[in-house]
């Protein structure tokens, strides 16, 4: 199966109208590219003017939202209220909300199931820390955070998954190609196991850590490599390389 390219920018907790207003424009006068599905997460005060000011092939997601459509939950965004934006994405377990917030394995797989059977696509990350890699964990804790949404029974069609290894997230540190691709293939192999063949075969599995227009060509060669989610180099005109980094 040919799965189509996914490039996603996380703008993290970035950004004013002057700096929005840039990435747009880079965004609306970059060449469009029909091989990749490209989709960007500006801090929540933003996503209605994003995706307001941005061309239809660039597409906006949510960087998090609940476990339940509305509530006494101060601070927290739903996937209904991302719905009545008319987005379609959500950015959820991200290694920022597991180790800087606290959020359990089994708090991201019930805000996953809510935001899910709540027609919101789901960029769903995983991946492990610099000890965990060095005391040969790395499979055990991303098979661990991918069992928590396989235990719920979800339904993979419209879930991207995302490894990030939190060691080469902001800190200049990549995987190489080949360590990327090596965990992207055993990721494969445990949904060909837990879920399906047709379900491991189809799921776009995209990486994250530190990726550049200068090792985007590279790292999207390898053949389980469906893509990436970019932090801090999706605010810059950069970016635009990174999409077409298969090209």
């Amino acid at each position: 199966m040919t799965r189509k390219f996914f490039v996603g920018g996380n703008w993290k907790m970035n950004g004013d109208f002057a700096s929005v207003d840039g990435i747009v424009t880079f965004l609306n006068q970059s060449a469009d590219n029909a091989s990749v599905d490209v989709v960007v997460a500006p801090p929540a005060p933003y996503l209605a003017y994003a995706k307001s000011h941005l061309k239809a092939g660039v597409l906006v997601a949510a960087q998090n939202c609940y476990k339940v459509p509305k509530g006494a939950f101060t601070g927290e965004i739903s996937p209904a209220m991302i719905k009545d934006l008319g987005l379609e994405w959500v950015i959820l377990g991200h290694s920022e909300r597991r180790h800087v917030f606290g959020e359990t394995d089994a708090l991201i797989a019930e805000k996953t199931v809510h935001a899910l059977e709540s027609g919101i696509k789901v960029i769903f990350c995983i991946g492990e820390k610099l000890e965990e890699r060095e005391a040969g964990q790395t499979k055990d804790v991303n098979f661990r955070q991918l069992q928590a949404i396989v235990d719920k029974g979800v339904s993979w069609d419209n879930i991207v998954l995302a490894y990030e290894p939190v060691w080469a997230i902001g800190t200049g540190k990549t995987a190489s190609p080949e360590q990327a691709q090596e965990v992207h293939e055993w990721i494969r192999e445990f949904l060909k196991e837990k879920v399906s063949p047709a379900v491991a075969d189809s799921t776009r599995i995209i990486y994250g850590g530190s990726v550049t227009a200068d090792n985007a060509a590279e790292l999207g060669k390898k053949a389980d490599i469906d893509g990436f989610l970019v932090g801090g180099a999706s605010l810059k005109p950069d970016f635009v390389k990174i999409i077409n980094a298969r090209s």
